[in-house]
């Protein structure tokens, strides 16, 4: 089973990537995870990663597709994997293409996690976090005793730079402009499967499951 999970930011995707990994018993490839992994260990590509990350530079596309293809052909992989965060872009998407084919592989879906901007936006910005403690609160969903203290040490709680609406539609308006047609893409080679990702967990990777039991039941 060889899968793509797409989801904006604050759409739960990592927690659907864990259940899905335990369930079929795949690696989870997030090309963040790889990218460190490589610069870590001081492989080629790793080595150039640095370099353009050094200078504060995005690391082009041929050196992370690269860099996935090295994690790609680990033997991990012979059973399938699940990959987060890459592709982001059509180019992206064309080259994983090229080279799934060259390892003798090929994608079976790509699940994309639909979430509106209204709800990305609470679930986002509703955090607080401890500046003590750094405990974790939403006022919504974990809404600690008093809005502006921790329940476990009294410290004052505050709202991360990122957390922000302002920040959070930005980085919403990155994801749409990149992902849109990445959607558009998979979904013309009938590999795309969309769940609502606005239900709770449980339901979200219930959906998941029936929606790929059509392809590997």
């Amino acid at each position: 089973m060889n899968l793509i999970l797409l989801g904006p930011p604050g759409s739960g995707k990592g927690t659907q990537a864990s259940l899905l990994i335990q369930k079929f018993n795949v690696p989870h490839i997030s090309t963040g995870d790889i990218l460190r992994a490589a610069i870590t260990t001081g492989t080629s590509l790793g080595k150039k990663a640095q370099e353009y990350m050094n200078k504060g530079e995005l690391v082009p596309d041929e050196v992370v597709i690269g860099i996935v293809e090295e994690r790609l052909g680990e033997a991990d992989t012979q059973k399938g994997f699940l990959l987060d965060g890459f592709p982001r872009t059509v180019p992206q998407a064309k080259a994983l293409d090229e080279t799934l084919k060259s390892l003798g592989k090929e994608l079976d879906a790509v699940i994309d996690i639909e979430v509106s901007e209204e709800e990305i936006v609470q679930r986002i910005s509703g955090r607080r976090v401890c500046a003590d403690c750094k405990e974790v609160y939403h006022l919504i969903y974990e809404a600690p005793e008093n809005v502006n203290y921790c329940d476990v040490c009294g410290g004052k709680l505050i709202q991360r730079p990122d957390d922000r609406v302002e920040t959070v539609k930005r980085r919403l308006q990155v994801y749409k402009n990149q992902t849109e047609p990445l959607i558009g893409f998979y979904r013309d080679k009938d590999l795309l499967r969309s769940v609502n990702g606005e239900q709770d967990v449980e339901a979200v990777f219930e959906d998941v499951v029936t929606v790929l039991k059509g392809d590997y039941a």
